[in-house]
């Protein structure tokens, strides 16, 4: 359900592309999360610097702002280069150390056809169109799961995570700004459409590309509505 309404402006991005997933890699696992495979690729760099020069564009960190990352390297390092173009004191990056994880994707973890590039990254495009038909169906359904410690997680697992992140920033600030800041795109489509009140099924349709900065709009919220009560009055009552 749409909350009643934002204490806070929020901006959404999704860190640059990572090295991992330039090689076609699907990394998930957050043992791997700050390593520094999993940090920006150099085609993430420049995403991320373009992301950086929207937000600022856009008058995000107009006075100031706080900047929420995941602490997977290139969510991290992307903070930093925000932070950095924006004029942003560091004191104002809060690492998240788990709310803000990437969708853990159990036994898809991994690469395929040991480094052929091209063939890899056809395997992970075909593997996550069966995770988003699985979505479609239902927000309950998890991906296969693995022993070595990797997550397989459902929509509504993820749900529950932004959720608590939403929580947490919406009690310790009050009229500030806050640019979250995922190392995938699932974490930002599901934080979206629980805000807009979208299907969490259809929540591939609001799709983040590495590097894309959105802006999360109140009016787009919708109005809520108080459930009637279960006290009914009794229009012609007996003589």
């Amino acid at each position: 359900m749409p909350p009643f309404r934002l204490n806070n402006r929020y901006f959404l991005v999704r860190a640059g592309e990572s090295q991992y997933e330039s090689l076609g890699v699907i990394n998930t696992n957050p043992v791997a999360k700050t390593s520094v495979d999993n940090g920006l690729s150099e085609n993430g760099k420049r995403q991320t610097v373009r992301a950086a020069l929207e937000l600022k564009k856009m008058g995000a960190c107009d006075g100031s702002c706080w900047i929420w990352p995941s602490i997977t390297q290139r969510a991290y390092q992307a903070a930093e280069v925000i932070a950095s173009v924006n004029k942003i004191d560091r004191s104002h990056i809060v690492p998240e150390y788990s709310f803000l994880d990437a969708r853990g994707l159990g036994a898809y973890e991994g690469k395929a056809l040991d480094s052929v590039t091209e063939v890899a990254l056809l395997f992970t495009a075909e593997v996550l169109k069966q995770v988003y038909a699985s979505d479609g169906l239902s927000p309950n359904i998890k991906p296969p799961p693995i022993d070595d410690g990797t997550p397989n997680e459902s929509v509504e697992d993820v749900f529950v995570r932004v959720t608590q992140l939403m929580s947490i920033l919406e009690t310790q600030y009050s009229g500030d700004t806050v640019i979250i800041v995922s190392p995938d795109s699932d974490n930002l489509t599901v934080l979206q459409a629980g805000l807009v009140g979208l299907d969490l099924r259809r929540h591939r349709d609001l799709s983040f590309s590495p590097g894309e900065v959105r802006f999360v709009d109140e009016k787009s919220i919708p109005e809520y509505k108080k459930p009637a009560s279960n006290v009914y009055k009794c229009y012609n009552p007996p003589n």
